[in-house]
């Protein structure tokens, strides 16, 4: 991964997104690319920084949606927050520490306006404080552009910890210590933030979700096989079927 140009409507990144480490983390990570640490040549990158910016977040939510509220704004940081979160959580479970903080993050996003991956610089290793500082910044801004309250912002974002931990792990070949960070992880970072769960299903490890990510509510969307909502019997049922594929 070479230097990384970062703009968007003129606005320039605040510090440096690509020094490196990123790659480094990347190539210790099988599929890298599918999990978002390697941006494709053809994104547009985006400073996380604008995402603190309701204004900045209304527009990006509108490149993918015709109207901007809480079901829109619920289900862009669904897909934001994964991806957001990925290039801090991967530094984590490859002990290779790299940034949590808006201002060493970009977004690249498809040209559809989908949000598919994330790069960021070397980070600390405080990642708690600096994913603290960040979703500080990012849930109300989202909130607001929604004209939504937070908390549900809140539990996608404990959710998406939880399953990009997960999926780090089975990359890796080990999810009982990939997801082992995740409630330790969540304890540091703080209220408001649930603690992220676990279910182990015939097994397989699954996310135990807090949130819904509101698909449901978009013409033709369906519940999802973990969602929540679902009676416990029937995700159970549907657990069950997803676990033949790990």
């Amino acid at each position: 991964m070479g230097p990384v140009p970062v703009s968007w409507w003129g606005a320039p990144q605040t510090e440096r997104v690509d020094d490196g480490a990123q790659a480094s983390v990347a190539a210790r990570i099988p599929g890298a690319a599918a999990l978002g640490l390697v941006p494709p040549p053809s994104a547009l990158l985006v400073p996380a920084a604008d995402l603190a910016d309701p204004d900045g977040v209304a527009r990006l939510i509108a490149a993918r949606a015709r109207t901007v509220d809480r079901v829109t704004a619920t289900v862009w940081w669904y897909s934001a927050s994964l991806v957001l979160l990925t290039p801090a959580l991967a530094g984590v479970v490859t002990g290779m520490p790299l940034s949590g903080r808006l201002a060493d993050t970009a977004l690249a996003f498809r040209s559809d306006g989908l949000p598919v991956a994330a790069v960021s610089a070397a980070g600390t290793g405080d990642v708690a404080a600096e994913l603290r500082e960040t979703l500080a910044a990012v849930v109300p801004s989202i909130a607001a552009a929604g004209r939504m309250g937070e908390r549900p912002l809140w539990a996608i974002a404990t959710d998406s910890i939880a399953n990009q931990l997960l999926a780090l792990g089975r990359a890796l070949g080990d999810v009982p210590t990939a997801t082992a960070h995740a409630p330790r992880l969540a304890a540091a970072i703080g209220p408001p933030l649930p603690m992220p769960r676990y279910v182990d299903v015939a097994g397989a490890r699954f996310t135990q979700r807090a949130s819904c990510c509101l698909m449901v509510e978009l013409p033709g969307g369906t519940l999802c096989t973990s969602c929540p909502r679902r009676a416990p019997t029937d995700r159970q049922a549907l657990l069950e079927q997803a676990a033949r594929w790990f």
